[in-house]
């Protein structure tokens, strides 16, 4: 007899100050006309999960464990100054999980060629047994694609192949990527190797330099390294980069994006023919699309006038590209799921051992090399 029922993950601020995550059972839930229903077999913890995961806010010095099997609950304080920032999800039970892989077990009317299919998709709450969602969502993957690797086929993907978008569409002509060991930062070094796009990476430590070099990375510049700046300006006039993206937020003791901004206008400045008080005339452009680092962004306005800096999402950006080139995008997305934009998991685990204190401390560090895959039906 077909399982009538589905467990999920849910995270829930309570009134005592606590973070919660417990695993629900619900109803299995039942396609509409234009919906897939899938089974989940694999989904990725993503930084953009543990937003509402565990939050920016939580104590992880504070982690307890209750429970066993589906009964686990992991809790976990509030810190005390940020406990008001956390009032508009009091109470709530929130499904997480951006991204996921699966098999479509049912379909409605319309999707019904769909069913056996496996499939990426972004559908949020997909650390779920199972997810219904509009069969226009799916990224329906070639037969020898299994669900592990469909599962990480859209934020890093997706997002690698919006920042060449965003280039194109305002007028770039090469790219500076902060954290760039990261697994999306190894996508787009391989995206810009075979689109011919010069980048530059920026890393903070030298195995990391290394890692790049063996993906054929050319521009490498690392922050822990006393003479980065100089090498960041070299990077910059060999390339003529003057737009960046920036994974996270603060970096480089908060300096990083200001430092970008700043070697990006010396360059400049050293094929300016007349000074001018007010900068040189080269726009440069820095995107904020990741928040590794807790501390504040600095700006030491070292950088003259023609200069910005904003944030970066990626579903907004879709309707600037528009739906023809989105779709141009998910296609290559799915023609390179094993090469370019494969990704690599430290370990696989189950909703169980995804509460434990111990694993939720290894994920929650976002450390370069170490992603985590969550195996819903695992037992």
């Amino acid at each position: 007899m077909p399982e009538q029922t589905s467990k999920e993950i849910r995270s829930t601020v309570t009134n005592e100050g606590n973070i919660e995550i417990s695993i629900a059972t619900v109803e299995k839930p039942t396609p509409s006309e234009n919906e897939v229903l899938i089974k989940v077999e694999a989904s990725p913890i993503n930084p953009s999960d543990l937003g509402l995961l565990i939050s920016f806010a939580a104590d992880l010095d504070s982690l307890s464990v209750s429970g066993s099997g589906d009964d686990t609950v992991a809790k976990m304080k509030i810190h005390e100054g940020l406990m008001k920032t956390m009032t508009p999800r009091m109470g709530q039970s929130m499904k997480i999980g951006n991204e996921g892989g699966g098999v479509i077990e049912d379909a409605g009317a319309n999707a019904k060629e769909l069913i056996g299919k496996t499939v990426g998709v972004a559908g949020g709450a997909m650390y779920s047994h199972y997810r219904c969602v509009p069969a226009t969502r799916c990224l329906v993957m070639d037969d020898n694609t299994t669900s592990s690797e469909a599962a990480s086929s859209f934020v890093n993907p997706l997002t690698a192949l919006g920042f060449i978008e965003t280039m194109n569409l305002e007028n770039h002509s090469a790219i500076v990527h902060t954290a760039a060991a990261s697994n999306l930062g190894q996508m787009l070094v391989k995206i810009c190797k075979d689109d011919s796009v010069p980048l530059v990476n920026i890393v903070r430590k030298s195995e990391q330099v290394d890692l790049l070099k063996n993906l054929g990375a050319k521009h490498i510049c690392n922050t822990s390294e006393p003479y980065f700046m100089e090498s960041l300006v070299d990077a910059l006039e060999a390339t003529g980069a003057t737009l960046g993206f920036d994974a996270t937020g603060g970096g480089n003791e908060g300096r990083l994006v200001g430092q970008i901004l700043s070697a990006m206008e010396i360059a400049a400045n050293k094929i300016t023919k007349e000074y001018s008080r007010y900068g040189s005339d080269t726009y440069k452009q820095v995107y904020i699309y990741g928040v590794l680092d807790k501390l504040p962004t600095i700006l030491n306005r070292s950088f003259g006038m023609q200069w910005g800096l904003g944030g970066w999402l990626l579903t907004p950006m879709i309707g600037k590209f528009g739906m023809e080139k989105f779709q141009q995008m998910r296609e290559r997305v799915v023609k390179e799921i094993k090469t370019t934009f494969a990704s690599h998991y430290t370990q696989e685990i189950s909703f169980e051992e995804m509460l434990q204190p111990e694993t939720i401390k290894a994920y929650a560090k976002q450390a370069t090399g170490e992603k985590y895959l969550v195996a819903p039906h695992k037992e």
